[in-house]
């Protein structure tokens, strides 16, 4: 799938009817669609809960806080790219806070070039991060494959006391000669058996 075919998740947590606007107009719903904007953390933490979004974009400084522990928060526990504007005179503080965690960095005032050059790097970190995300569930499945055919050879060994190797071999020839998987034949061993 090329990236254009993409369509990208926006958050963005602004109090700024100025760059709330300009965000819209960089984002064009062709290719980000939704892009929720919310003036808040508050608000941003009850969005996040409702649904994932792809990118978080925080225009600090915000109502009710900073937004600095939101945006590590938010890469820390969702798999999701945050971009996070500052004022240059706290860029160097909240650099330092927010780096390590992920959080990309902007200063204020952004003009709209940079803010679109901004929004390539996230789609870049974004599918670095879907690729991970295929890595780990691809990881996950195997898994629990094993697990699943481990227990199926434990039951045919404690039921039908075959050894170790002949439980492990009579599961590989009944998905082999059936056409279906080990984990297939595992489940309805164990359903079998349980």
């Amino acid at each position: 799938m090329s990236l254009k075919e993409h369509v990208y998740s926006v958050l963005v947590v602004s109090s700024s009817d100025k760059f709330n606007q300009a965000v819209a107009d960089v984002f064009v719903s062709s290719a980000y669609s939704p892009v929720n904007c919310v003036s808040a953390v508050s608000t941003a933490k009850r969005a996040l809960t409702e649904r994932d979004f792809d990118f978080v974009i925080i225009n600090s400084p915000l109502p009710d806080d900073t937004g600095a522990l939101f945006a590590a928060d938010t890469v820390a526990s969702y798999n999701t790219v945050v971009l996070f504007l500052t004022k240059a005179e706290q860029y160097p503080d909240m650099f330092d806070k927010l780096a390590e965690h992920g959080v990309f960095l902007m200063q204020k005032p952004v003009s709209v070039s940079s803010f679109r050059l901004a929004s390539e790097w996230l789609i870049s970190a974004r599918e670095r991060i879907r690729k991970t995300e295929k890595k780990t569930l691809s990881i996950e499945e195997k898994m629990n494959e094993i697990r699943t055919v481990n227990r199926a050879k434990w039951l045919l060994i404690s039921e039908l006391k075959m050894t170790e190797p002949d439980a492990h071999r009579y599961i590989e020839k009944q998905a082999m000669d059936r056409c279906t998987s080990k984990q297939q034949v595992a489940e309805e061993i164990i359903k079998t058996y349980s």
